[in-house]
């Protein structure tokens, strides 16, 4: 009986390495978690587009994030078409994914993918933007709050509080878009507070530098006296930038914009602009799968998980900018 048990203890033995040996080899997008003894858990991400820049840095976020926890991210780009997304979503829960993350290509079109995820019990995380349907949790920023903060810059640059005069070129993202919405009244409700300030409202740019570059050639020559620039975000500031050089005012014209794009704080450390707004997409990935994690586990979350933002002017440029960075990272 002696012998019997210790054949028995030393097969197990054996079983139990050769498992271990196995669960070593495992390769995913995510560290191993064999050794906790815990399933891995996997995250589908269905994301609207790969062609932004700001979206590619925020799936690199998130794929850093799912490495240090320990989990797996199975990334499929919609390509800016709902139906394409409605179909990935299928096709990420037949992978068997424990976890949805979603960046809706439209928020009310999404429908379909949302009750495909509801149907086979599987929570969804929104992220960057919200749809009109109840999920775990929405990840993004207030862009609202974006376009306070640099309606208080403008103001500043314009005189101070009460005391602001001078005309505003504002350029606009898409038309209709929540985002255009809320960077637009935020800063309305700041600066238009000023009597003495004007806002022209320019044409819609879809947050492009080429058409904000034509645009801006247009309101520029229709309004020679413009003080500032406001652009709903970086790269139609930069457009703008780029028009002003060329017509030699760029000391006469303070330029604004959002979303910390590294371009425009570079621009700021050499002089040329005067603001943006931070929206660090590395930061919001990596916020995303740690909120996508906690609801997989069963954890209460918020509804709404701010991502955070905050200005970047001449007093902190030089701190946040890094050269490797396409948007600077929120310390």
């Amino acid at each position: 009986m002696k012998k019997a048990n210790k054949l028995f203890v030393v097969s197990t033995l054996l079983t139990s390495l050769v498992f271990a040996g196995c669960s070593s080899q495992s390769s995913t997008t995510g560290g191993n978690t064999a050794a906790s003894g815990d399933k891995k858990i996997v995250i589908g991400f269905s994301q609207v587009t790969s062609e932004s820049p700001f979206y590619t840095a925020l799936i690199d976020g998130a794929k850093a994030e799912a490495e240090k926890q320990g989990a797996e991210l199975v990334v499929m780009d919609a390509q800016n078409d709902i139906e394409k997304q409605n179909a990935d979503v299928q096709d990420l829960i037949t992978k068997g994914i424990d976890v949805l993350i979603l960046n809706p290509t439209n928020p009310t079109a999404v429908v379909p993918a949302l009750n495909a995820a509801k149907q086979a019990n599987i929570q969804v995380v929104t992220v960057d933007r919200p749809t009109e349907e109840k999920v775990a949790a929405f990840v993004g920023r207030d862009n609202k709050e974006m376009g306070r903060i640099a309606g208080k810059q403008a103001v500043a640059l314009l005189g101070g509080e009460g005391k602001a005069t001078g005309k505003v070129i504002e350029l606009q993202g898409d038309a209709g878009g929540k985002v255009m919405m809320d960077r637009h009244d935020g800063f309305h409700e700041i600066v238009g507070k000023e009597s003495g300030v004007k806002i022209v409202e320019g044409p819609y740019a879809d947050y492009i530098r080429a058409k904000a570059v034509k645009a801006f050639q247009d309101l520029l020559q229709a309004n020679p006296d413009v003080n500032l620039v406001y652009a709903h975000n970086d790269d139609m500031a930069l457009g703008a930038l780029q028009v002003l050089e060329q017509a030699n005012m760029l000391d006469k014209v303070k330029i604004v914009g959002i979303d910390g794009l590294s371009e425009a704080v570079k621009a700021i450390i050499d002089g040329k602009y005067s603001a943006t707004v931070f929206n660090d997409p590395i930061k919001l990935g990596s916020i995303v799968v740690d909120t996508a994690l906690k609801v997989a586990k069963g954890e209460q979350v918020p509804e709404y998980v701010d991502g955070g933002t905050g200005l970047i002017d001449a007093n902190n440029a030089k701190d946040v900018y890094n050269e490797k960075d396409v948007f600077v990272q929120m310390k």
